[in-house]
């Protein structure tokens, strides 16, 4: 049996906050027991699993990160789980004009578990990609995917790639001139955690086993760099495919979005 409590303690102890070279053109600020991100498309506030303030204080710990986006001109985030503390937080989120998004599910697996040589699709070639050209199409792919705007994707990885190569992989399954399917891989140093996002397959490849390849070659990377388990914030189309995969629940997530008035 699979000890989801330690696992779920690992993730808080280690996950609530980046680690590793901060992406360039980015700055991190504290607000008391926040992490205010600054400086990509939309703000970001990260916060240990208990914030630590309560009633009031917390209304105006909110209202700052709120207020001080908003004299930017940007959006923000808020960053929440399902265990998180004080149990009001998500209430006055929504009270000083927080929208929450769908949840998604918080799965972890161990990379030694779940690294495996890739199966690929005949004629899909899979590529390690670094060059602006290329983040540009995978930013334009995970448009066409997604169906809304994610032209900002190509800015932030080229960020993260100037600031450290190192610290990011990014794959593309190409059929042709076309991409099939994208990932990234983003390692966190000084905990056991990788962090696999991104995973995104047009409508067209998608049941062709090219998500669980994508899987598969990040996990042996991770072994390959001594991390030892796999985080991922997974959509309800994705959750399954990790969960068959070895993957298991520890809680959920949600975005808590505010958005300046036009």
């Amino acid at each position: 049996m699979v000890d989801t409590a330690a696992l779920l303690a690992a993730y808080d102890a280690q996950m609530r906050m980046p680690t590793g070279t901060v992406p360039t053109g980015v700055v991190y600020e504290r607000d008391g027991p926040i992490l205010r991100i600054v400086g990509e498309h939309v703000g970001r506030i990260r916060a240990p699993r208990d914030v630590g303030v309560t009633g009031a204080a917390l209304d105006r710990l909110i209202a700052r990160q709120r207020d001080y986006f908003q004299a930017r001109g940007q959006g923000v985030e808020w960053k929440l789980r399902a265990h998180d503390l004080p149990t009001d937080l998500p209430e006055r989120l929504v009270a000083a004009g927080f929208v929450p998004e769908e949840p998604s599910t918080v799965l972890l697996g161990f990379a030694e578990e779940v690294a495996a040589e890739p199966v690929l699709p005949d004629g899909v070639v899979l590529r390690r990609v670094s060059g602006a050209d290329d983040l540009h199409r995978v930013a334009d792919h995970q448009t066409e995917v997604l169906g809304f705007d994610c032209s900002w994707v190509a800015a932030d990885l080229i960020a993260q790639v100037s600031a450290d190569p190192g610290q990011i992989t990014v794959l593309v399954a190409e059929a042709g001139d076309r991409l099939a399917c994208t990932a990234l891989v983003v390692y966190c140093p000084g905990t056991e955690f990788v962090a696999l996002l991104g995973g995104a397959t047009l409508p067209d490849w998608r049941g062709r086993g090219l998500y669980r390849a994508m899987i598969a070659v990040r996990a042996r990377e991770a072994v390959a760099r001594g991390f030892r388990l796999l985080h991922v914030d997974a959509s309800p189309a994705s959750a399954p495919i990790l969960r068959r995969c070895g993957f298991h629940e520890i809680t959920t997530s949600t975005h808590y979005q505010w958005t300046p008035p036009k």
